[in-house]
């Protein structure tokens, strides 16, 4: 009997726990656009979630042209982040070559 105690101690003891599921793993963006969600509603949204997690919402506040006091709070998830500043460097970029002067590059006249 002792030693069928001591088996059973021994088992309950080497058996690990199941990892917990992790509660952000599943998480979904928000139903809603984050500019329109209060700022209780966001933290709600973000609680659990890492602040490098793609849904993690994020808000700025941007300054309005012709105001020197007016600012406008802009929320967006790290991934709707990551879309705009992607989008805004190509736009620079494509600005950047359509002013860029090409009758001086003897390759886009092929005169070279």
């Amino acid at each position: 009997m002792l030693h069928m105690l001591t088996m059973l101690a021994f088992v309950a003891a080497s058996v690990t726990p199941a990892p917990a599921a992790d509660p952000a793993a599943g998480r979904s963006a928000p139903d809603r656009p984050p500019s329109m969600m209060t700022s209780s509603e966001i933290k709600a949204h973000n609680q659990g979630l890492a602040a490098t997690h793609p849904n993690y919402v994020k808000c700025r506040k941007i300054e309005e042209i012709g105001s020197l006091v007016k600012k406008a709070r802009v929320c967006h998830t790290n991934e709707q982040w990551k879309q705009l500043w992607v989008q805004g460097n190509q736009d620079s970029r494509d600005t950047m070559d359509a002013y860029s002067s090409k009758a001086g590059d003897c390759r886009a006249t092929g005169t070279c």
